[in-house]
């Protein structure tokens, strides 16, 4: 896997080194999203933790509404904590405290026992750290025009992204492997006991360690920002006066990255759920086995990952809003026709289609926005991204599970998310590719307020 070329941000000339040390921080964040939040831990808890629970309310209903709490912290605090980070100087300092409080979180999921008490505690951890990566990627996606020019920021962002996938891949085998393959009293190659679901448990700490370990280098390969002269620390009153006086003028000014904020927001929440829910629509729609549905899952990432890379390339030569408006029309496609055919086969080929174009949507989303910010605000910026992103993170889940109510079958929930992309491709259509906000090297803008 090749690494985008020398780039240069608006911080000065950037490094390869400074490149692959950022694009780290993706790879390391595989053991959050991938193993705990995704295909391993929240699986155990919801599953075995929380299957005798007392009381009608189930496991899955309460680890939802601890996400759904986590969603609105998210909300309220991004923007206020991208906009200090940009004001103060501590782009990096944060990205530091941030990081050291998600792996915080998922060392303490080695307490999570394997009874019904100890629930609330992973459901709560699991949520907490949610909301620590949340607030700490504003600052690690802001630090991309630091390390790119608008003729490589697209292949920077994929290649972080790729990073992502491929981490979540090693990451996975890794610990299905070692710690989670066969049955009986001990479970992987390393034998350990699967008493208490202690092997689980450890895998929980083997997560923790991956992400801490891969979160250094950005921390010191990339410089901190200074703030301009004009700039100054704000308390959290004044933060948030500040905050909706720019939305005024963000949607004035520059209605374009207004609309595009909640273009992307829509589209965004239909690939999530394209994810969300591909591991259950595997199980009860196309018949796949569970463990060949984790196997599913690494080859998702696999294809996801070499989609980021390619579109990449194409991000920087024809545009993000192209990239966008193509993977949106090929999971459109792809899921129109995977809603009507069955089996196994055909879940492998047209799901594999489906993770094919949501590595490139997600990349091209981070590039737009990114060539659309003036540099010195753009933590402010991917905060807005972060929150408008969080506001309407209901709409795949409400609807998927209302088609699949309605019409009382999983497969039908395809039609919600569905729906989902084509509102975000019809709300993207009418925007341009914008015009890349960077300045030449030297001082950060100074605060237009």
């Amino acid at each position: 896997m090749s690494t985008p070329a020398r780039t240069g941000g608006p911080g000065g000339p950037a490094t390869r080194r400074q490149v692959v040390a950022w694009g780290l921080w993706d790879w390391g964040s595989s053991g959050f999203n991938t193993v705990i939040v995704t295909f391993v831990f929240s699986v155990y808890l919801t599953s075995s933790v929380g299957e005798h629970l007392p009381g009608s309310v189930s496991a899955s209903t309460w680890y939802g509404i601890s996400v759904g709490i986590a969603g609105l912290l998210i909300a309220v605090l991004a923007p206020v904590t991208g906009q200090q980070g940009d004001a103060g100087g501590h782009r990096r300092r944060s990205l530091a405290v941030f990081s050291a409080l998600i792996t915080a979180c998922i060392v303490g999921l080695f307490w999570v026992h394997d009874e019904p008490s100890y629930f609330v505690l992973g459901a709560a951890l699991i949520g907490l750290g949610s909301v620590f990566f949340e607030i700490g990627a504003v600052f690690y996606n802001a630090m991309l025009r630091q390390i790119s020019t608008p003729a490589t920021i697209g292949r920077v962002s994929g290649f972080g992204w790729s990073m992502g996938y491929f981490g979540g891949i090693i990451l996975l085998l890794f610990v299905y492997f070692g710690f989670i393959s066969g049955d009986g009293a001990v479970q992987g190659f390393f034998g350990v006991s699967s008493e208490d679901a202690f092997n689980i448990r450890v895998v929980a700490l083997v997560a923790a360690a991956w992400f801490g370990l891969f979160a250094l280098p950005v921390l010191f390969a990339v410089p901190e920002i200074r703030p301009g002269p004009a700039q100054r620390r704000r308390g959290i009153l004044a933060a948030y006066r500040l905050l909706f006086a720019d939305i005024a003028v963000l949607w004035r000014t520059d209605r374009q990255a207004a609309v595009f904020l909640l273009a992307s927001a829509v589209f965004r929440d239909g690939l999530a759920g394209v994810f969300h829910f591909g591991a259950i629509l595997a199980g009860t729609v196309y018949g796949i086995a569970a463990d060949q549905v984790l196997i599913f899952g690494v080859a998702a990432n696999v294809t996801a990952a070499l989609g980021a890379v390619g579109a990449g390339f194409l991000d920087d030569r024809f545009g993000p809003r192209r990239v966008i408006v193509g993977s949106l029309v090929g999971l459109l496609v792809s899921g129109t026709v995977l809603l009507f055919l069955s089996g196994p086969a055909a879940f492998w080929v047209f799901g594999l289609l489906l993770t094919l174009f949501v590595g490139p949507a997600q990349s091209a989303s981070r590039t737009y926005l990114a060539r659309s910010t003036p540099p010195g605000r753009e933590s402010e910026l991917f905060g807005l991204y972060a929150t408008t992103g969080r506001a309407v993170s209901f709409l795949s889940p409400l609807l998927f599970a209302l088609f699949a109510g309605v019409f009382a079958a999983d497969r039908a929930g395809i039609v919600g998310i569905l729906l989902v992309l084509a509102v975000g491709l019809v709300l993207v259509l009418p925007l341009r590719d914008p015009v890349d906000k960077a300045v030449p090297a030297g001082p950060v803008a100074t605060d237009r307020h």
